[in-house]
């Protein structure tokens, strides 16, 4: 979502959790989130890693980010994701090693996640430091919840259709969750000005 200085709070986790889910609405981040949701643990690992990142993404891209020259402020900014992804990849290697190896390649690859970059650059670094860390809670638990429920799905329908646990078969349920936020969308936005016509007549009356 493009800057906006007038963001609430509110606003702020409206969106990464719904107007501009990562997952469902922005499609950033597919390749983790086909790959790695054959399962519920592997899908939460892989969210919460992601969510880490964003945190200290954003609140260094908002610290820095008003300091940095433009020529300079997209690599420092990838130097920072790397820093984190790097810490973040330490962390589950020594606490926990079978999620580590679960995840494998993608651990790494969140560096390249467009998702990270884009909100330190188009957001983090034109906020305060409390607006830039709600947006990466915000992001982060918005592509947490796709990369679970998707995680759930797979792993529920794999015990009796191999399909599911498979990379097509993700990419089948991820079209099925966006065909289903689609219709809610519609279904709402056909709703409003009914509701809203019907207000009218209330109050004319």
């Amino acid at each position: 979502m493009p800057y906006n200085p007038r963001m609430t709070p509110s606003e702020i986790l409206r969106n990464g959790l719904d107007s501009s889910n990562p997952g469902l609405v922005q499609l950033l981040g597919l390749c983790p989130l086909l790959a790695v949701s054959n399962s519920v643990d592997n899908a939460l690992g892989l969210a919460l890693a992601t969510c880490s990142v964003l945190l200290v993404s954003n609140a260094i891209a908002s610290l820095v980010g008003k300091w940095l020259l433009p020529e300079v402020r997209i690599a420092v900014f990838v130097l920072a994701i790397a820093g984190a992804v790097t810490s973040v990849q330490l962390a589950i290697a020594a606490w926990w090693p079978e999620l580590h190896d679960a995840l494998g390649i993608f651990l790494p690859l969140i560096v390249t996640n467009c998702l990270v970059l884009a909100r330190a650059e188009s957001f983090a670094s034109r906020q305060p430091l409390g607006l830039a860390l709600l947006d990466g809670a915000a992001m982060g638990a918005g592509f947490g919840l796709v990369l679970v429920a998707l995680g759930a799905l797979r792993e529920l329908l794999g015990h009796g259709l191999l399909l599911a646990l498979l990379p097509p078969g993700a990419f089948i349920l991820l079209g099925l969750m966006l065909a289903l936020r689609n219709w809610r969308m519609h279904a709402r936005a056909a709703t409003a000005p009914a509701a809203e016509s019907a207000l009218t007549d209330r109050s004319a009356a």
